[in-house]
């Protein structure tokens, strides 16, 4: 029996056996296979790669492992993990440190592999013991365990984490609400100003009484109107920004991967080249791209690039472009080249970010600014990794890359 499995405490085998049936539930649709082919009672006895040997020949339909040799990697490593607090610490840190390359174990993200699905299990009791300033410590593995826990389901046998998330808050919803709030409190203070005056022989005492009635009655209203108003406010507000949200998501754009056949200098213009790139469809498309000054055409002779295919096509100095090449340039833009998705990744394979869903736009509007709003949030971090507001571009192969870090990307 692994270190995995063996857990300290009188419920060690409750441990083993919620962790196996949560592995069994997640797979079976996966891999095809009936999970009551295992009996219950004896489930607790199996550890991580015995019972993933035993699932695959179960499998009805003999699916094959995608990377099985990394799938395996994987297994190995929750197979291993510590049951001592310290080693436990240790092997997070380092998984944490892994988790800032990519946002998955295997594979898209698109849905968990069967990688994250074993390691998940394997670590969440441990994790969900953790206290509040060491989930901190851990940020990306916990990232990570948030997504897994709420992308796949494990049959209820593992108990949601709780994972502390900030609170997006609009900026000018708080503006307004002071505001509103600060012309409420006025209005109240200052009550009604036209007030009728006691006539006749009314009883001075019973009018003043019906005078604060009424101020009381007119204040109480304008108090309710103000805050229909303010609440009327806060929705459009609340609105407004997810709708700028969504206008300048990461989603919006088709960003895959190509790679440069033919490459020439710009017959109008010396600081350009043009390029015709195969995106695996058959066809090459032509692209014109400001590179003349860091790259020379025969630099970029079957150089795998990645790039936007749903810009606005349109002539840069005479010549047809029809996408738009991203690149990594240092601060003094003194350094540029084009981002290198990994050996492996298919050409035509669209870039996809953990966390974020959407189909992208057929054509950009350039009038709507999408690109110059979403190309700010495109860097690629300290070791290189290509990022949206730190979530990497995301490939079948694993991320794409550039040997310039904490580079700006456009």
């Amino acid at each position: 029996m692994t270190a995995a499995m063996e857990s300290k405490g009188s419920d060690g085998g409750d441990l083993a056996s919620n962790r196996n049936k949560a592995i069994l539930h997640a797979l079976s649709k996966r891999l095809s296979f009936d999970p009551k082919k295992f009996p219950s009672e004896s489930i607790g006895g199996y550890d991580i790669m015995s019972l993933l040997s035993n699932i695959l020949q179960l499998s009805a339909s003999g699916v094959p492992l995608q990377n099985p040799e990394e799938i395996m990697k994987w297994v190995t490593f929750a197979s291993n993990f510590p049951s001592e607090a310290d080693a436990c610490h240790a092997t997070l840190k380092g998984l944490n440190e892994d988790l800032t390359q990519r946002a998955v174990l295997l594979g898209d993200g698109l849905k968990p592999s069967v990688a994250d699905i074993v390691v998940f299990s394997a670590l969440h009791h441990f994790v969900s013991q953790l206290t509040a300033s060491d989930m901190q410590k851990f940020s990306n593995v916990m990232r990570w365990m948030d997504y897994i826990q709420n992308k796949q389901d494990f049959g209820g046998e593992l108990k949601m984490i709780v994972v502390n998330k900030p609170v997006f808050e609009p900026v000018c919803s708080k503006k307004a609400d002071k505001t509103d709030a600060d012309l409420t409190s006025k209005k109240v203070t200052q009550g009604p100003k036209n007030v009728d005056k006691p006539e006749g022989n009314i009883d001075p005492k019973k009018g003043a009484a019906e005078k604060k009635a009424s101020g009381d009655t007119k204040a109480t209203e304008a108090s309710t109107r103000n805050n229909k108003t303010t609440e009327e406010k806060k929705k459009a507000s609340e609105k407004e920004s997810a709708e700028k949200e969504a206008d300048c998501s990461v989603t919006l754009l088709n960003i895959q991967v190509g790679v440069i056949r033919k490459a020439w200098k710009h017959p109008s213009a010396d600081s350009l080249l043009v390029e015709e790139i195969d995106l695996g469809d058959g066809n090459l498309r032509q692209v014109v791209s400001g590179l003349a000054k860091f790259c020379s055409p025969d630099d970029l002779l079957n150089r795998r690039v990645v790039l936007i295919t749903n810009v606005k096509p349109g002539k840069l100095r005479d010549v047809m472009s029809a996408g738009l090449v991203l690149c990594a340039s240092d601060q003094e833009h003194t350094v540029v080249e084009p981002l290198i998705p990994p050996e492996g990744a298919k050409l035509g394979e669209r870039v996809s970010f953990s966390g974020y869903e959407g189909k992208p736009e057929d054509i950009l509007n350039p009038k709507k600014k999408q690109l110059e709003k979403i190309t700010p949030h495109l860097y690629t971090d300290d070791k290189g990794v290509a990022t949206y507001k730190g979530t990497p571009f995301l490939t079948s192969a694993g991320p794409c890359t550039s040997s310039i870090s904490n580079a700006s990307i456009k």
